[in-house]
């Protein structure tokens, strides 16, 4: 089972009580400690979070200098978080362009976490859908130069091949778009939203979404069985 989360409202639940935006990514932080703690709960396999866009960076330099401070120094030191919960730590996205100690925090948690098994949480930064496919395209045009692409080719050499994709994609603040998110693999992922802020999410939003899927009829472009 995985779970795509699209991580939306921070800033507007930070708004709503005359907040720095800031004490919302904060706050978001703590709810994605409550979801994935869930997750292990309901033996979900896999959550991929989305963490920073390739757009993300269009907002205000304080606001992405927080968050990228929040990669460097709050991600690894959750570290015991990670372990005694036995929870891998994986990234996909576009590192290249990060700070060199946001670069490194991910690093040393991707690194000290590769030996965790019961949940593996996907962390989405500086990810958009649209250059994962185009970072897969070349990636294979590289290697292979001249040679028609298939669809098979796309699928592995995109940034987490190993990854099964997506039985369900779910949006916080009731937003009704992907946002560039996993939009390779969401071809036919099950799509909910749900009005919460992100904020305040925890067990009872994951419960829904659990619910939902087992609701829906996933037919694959094929006929209901």
């Amino acid at each position: 089972m995985h779970l795509g989360l699209i991580m939306d409202g921070n800033g507007r639940w930070a708004t709503q009580r005359s907040l720095p935006r800031a004490a919302g990514h904060l706050e978001g932080l703590k709810a994605s400690k409550r979801v994935v703690l869930a997750a292990i709960k309901l033996k979900i396999d896999y959550i991929t979070l989305y963490v920073f866009s390739t757009e993300n960076w269009r907002r205000p330099p304080q606001e992405v200098k927080y968050l990228m401070n929040l990669l460097a120094k709050k991600l690894p030191g959750e570290m015991n978080f990670y372990k005694s919960n036995d929870i891998r730590i994986l990234v996909r996205g576009d590192l290249d362009v990060l700070p060199d100690d946001a670069k490194e925090g991910i690093r040393k948690t991707v690194e000290h976490t590769k030996d965790c098994k019961t949940l593996t949480v996907v962390l989405a930064i500086n990810y958009g859908g649209q250059d994962e496919i185009r970072r897969a395209c070349n990636r294979f045009i590289e290697k292979n130069p001249g040679k028609p692409i298939t669809i098979e080719d796309i699928q592995a050499n995109l940034d987490l091949p190993q990854i099964p994709a997506p039985d369900m994609i779910a949006r916080s603040a009731g937003e009704l778009r992907l946002s560039n998110f996993m939009l390779w693999d969401s071809a036919y992922a099950e799509f909910l939203a749900v009005d919460d802020l992100w904020p305040d999410w925890g067990e009872e939003q994951l419960k829904m979404c659990l619910d939902a899927l087992s609701n829906r009829v996933r037919k694959f472009g094929g006929l209901a069985k």
